[in-house]
């Protein structure tokens, strides 16, 4: 496993971790680590403790001639790496040639090391590794959060798909001006095969990037691969939010929506389901550093299971694997799920199931390792009502099955004490159903469309009548199918609490600010080339008594000028679908025209999304939505 500090959801995002995995820094630290391997002995002066982390990503900047320090209380101590660390006042006297000092600034660190070096002692620094100063949001501290607002998405084009990410201009609404997209596009093999700045409006415009357009821009092959994305001059939050359609071509009927990678990568990822028998499941492995993904680092078992099935092959740097993994993991089958353990080498992943002639893909999600069982969970005050509660939809069951598998997504977590609530789309609760305490490793899967007759949406929440423990991180995976063609969308997403005026911890929690979050701000992208899209709109409502929402859609032209807004109202517990061409109509779309979207806003309560596109052929596409 990388031994990388990344995301804590107390600390937020770890941005020396960003800055030294940028590909533009890595570039720098490659070279350096040679510099380095060929220079002889060196040492490395750690005045903020950042070695681990950057032997991690590049192990040749491993010291061959011991680590420094100027923290006294440290000299003596462990180092991290097999040995300990000495003071910073002993460093002429040591075997080092070569100084390494683990700062951005070099004139700062020429100047301190002075006085403890000698003449034939060099000294060298990060500083090399900066991105240059018009790539930075604020240069005069180079490792603010607003320098690396940077993301990962996964873009294949080829004669079957195109990939398309869209997104909005959200960074004006903190007053961002001068925003552009750098994007860099690697193949599978990580090589690198275009780079480009996407320019932006001073407005809440909005942004696709369409690998069918990049593709004949630049004049290139097929690829499937990465593209990374930087957005400079970001302000506000340094967090990069899309939507990724997969569309089909040349008679392709398949449709797919997934959104944002998460920029962190994690030591584990849950909410990948078992191949049916009949299906093959791909899941898309991409390195997200400059360092190879050994064979063997990366496994997957089934969940509450220790038998590890290895990925057999290395990976390279920024390359792109496609594991199949029902002959990689043979034996597993749905309604079993599957755990990856990715050694913090991978951002949050995708996967593709083929059954048939049709393909839908969807993403895993973090498991938590910070997070223990919470008692508390069991006696929370009666102003949190239900507590935890996790909304999706229900679709039509005339026409669609609907399927939900609860998933555990902490790593302490051995026990899901869990209740389905069933609503029509009015709000009114036409059904419950105990799921008992499952255990770590179930195989359940719920029919939805078994247990009610109507559309609306069910709530999965904690019961804790059978014992069992909770940790606040609850998940489930949901498949929706359309019962006349085979046409399939799934996704996943986790519970938090909606819409009390009291708070626990960080919960309700709000697009923006401190809790409670009680408004709404979530993006809606129009359908393209022929696609309607839509929303399922859900009020989840933890308490009883509240009242009904107060929502407006915006629709915005890609130019991001407001063209017209329309009202509606949502009873709470109740769902509302949203397509955008029966609101709006045809002509008020068509000028707002491919990058147009409609903004979800309301300010009395926090409304829960998902959101696709259908397309002619009865395709559709399904995951939840994004705010900001």
């Amino acid at each position: 496993m990388l031994d990388i500090i990344t995301f804590d959801a107390q600390g937020g995002g770890n941005i020396l971790y960003k800055a030294l995995a940028h590909p533009v820094a890595s570039e720098a630290l490659r070279r350096l680590e040679t510099t380095l391997t060929e220079g002889g002995a060196f040492a490395v002066y750690d005045p903020a403790n950042w070695l681990r982390t950057l032997v991690a990503l590049y192990p040749g900047l491993k010291p061959n001639a011991g680590v420094y320090t100027h923290d006294s209380e440290q000299v003596g101590q462990p180092d991290g790496l097999g040995g300990t660390k000495h003071a910073l006042t002993d460093l002429s006297a040591g075997d080092a040639t070569i100084v390494l000092a683990l700062s951005f600034e070099h004139e700062k660190m020429l100047s301190r090391l002075a006085r403890v070096t000698h003449s034939n002692q060099q000294v060298l620094s990060l500083e090399p590794a900066k991105l240059p100063d018009w790539m930075l949001s604020n240069p005069r501290n180079y490792l603010d959060k607003l320098n690396f607002a940077t993301n990962f998405a996964f873009f294949r084009e080829d004669s079957r798909f195109s990939t398309r990410l869209v997104t909005a201009n959200y960074w004006c609404n903190y007053d961002a001006v001068d925003v552009r997209y750098w994007m860099r596009l690697y193949d599978e093999n990580g090589v690198i095969l275009a780079e480009w700045q996407e320019e932006v409006p001073d407005a809440p415009a909005g942004i696709v990037v369409d690998s069918a357009v990049i593709r004949k821009r630049f004049n290139l092959p097929a690829f499937c691969g990465q593209l990374f994305i930087h957005v400079l001059g970001a302000r506000g939050h340094d967090v990069v939010k899309y939507a990724l359609d997969t569309y089909g071509k040349n008679g392709e009927p398949s449709l797919s929506v997934t959104h944002d990678a998460n920029a962190w990568p994690s030591p584990r990822f849950a909410t990948l389901p078992a191949p049916r028998d009949g299906e093959k499941l791909v899941l898309w492995i991409q390195n997200s550093h400059a360092t190879p993904i050994p064979a063997g680092a990366i496994t997957i078992n089934q969940m509450g299971e220790e038998k590890h099935f290895e990925v057999p092959v290395a990976v390279g740097p920024f390359s792109t694997y496609a594991l199949d993994v029902g002959a990689l993991v043979t034996g597993i089958v749905w309604p079993a799920q599957l755990e990856l353990r990715s050694g913090n080498h991978l951002v949050r992943p995708r996967y593709e199931i083929t059954q048939g002639a049709l393909t839908r893909i969807a993403h895993l999600n973090v498991e938590r390792r910070d997070l223990s069982p919470e008692p508390s969970l069991r006696k929370l005050p009666k102003s949190m009502g239900r507590g935890f509660v996790l909304p999706f939809p229900i679709l039509d069951p005339r026409h669609f099955t609907s399927v939900v598998q609860p998933n555990p997504m902490s790593e302490k977590i051995t026990s899901l004490p869990l209740r389905l609530d069933i609503f029509d789309e009015s709000g009114t609760l036409v059904g419950q159903k105990f799921l008992g305490n499952l255990p770590r490793n179930h195989e359940t899967a719920i029919a939805l469309h078994e247990l009610t007759d109507r559309a609306g949406h069910a709530d999965l929440v904690y019961d804790f009548r059978d014992g069992g423990e909770g940790d606040g991180w609850m998940h489930a995976l949901m498949r929706y199918e359309n019962r006349e063609n085979g046409h399939s969308a799934e996704t996943s997403f986790g519970g938090h609490i909606f819409n009390t005026l009291m708070t626990w911890r960080s919960e309700p929690q709000s697009y923006s600010g401190p809790p409670p979050g009680l408004t709404t701000r979530l993006f809606l992208k129009l359908g393209q080339e022929g696609h309607e899209s839509f929303s399922c709109l859900i009020h989840p409502a933890s308490v009883e008594g509240t009242e009904a929402s107060e929502t407006i859609l915006h629709l915005y032209s890609n130019a991001g000028v407001e063209l017209e807004r329309r009202k509606i109202s949502i009873n709470p517990s109740g769902s509302f679908m949203v397509w955008p061409h029966e609101i709006f109509g045809a002509e008020k779309l068509a000028e707002a025209g491919i990058g147009g979207y409609v903004l979800i806003r309301d300010m009395s309560c926090r409304l829960f999304g998902y959101h696709g596109q259908r397309n002619g052929a009865g395709g559709f596409s399904l995951d939840h939505m994004f705010g900001f």
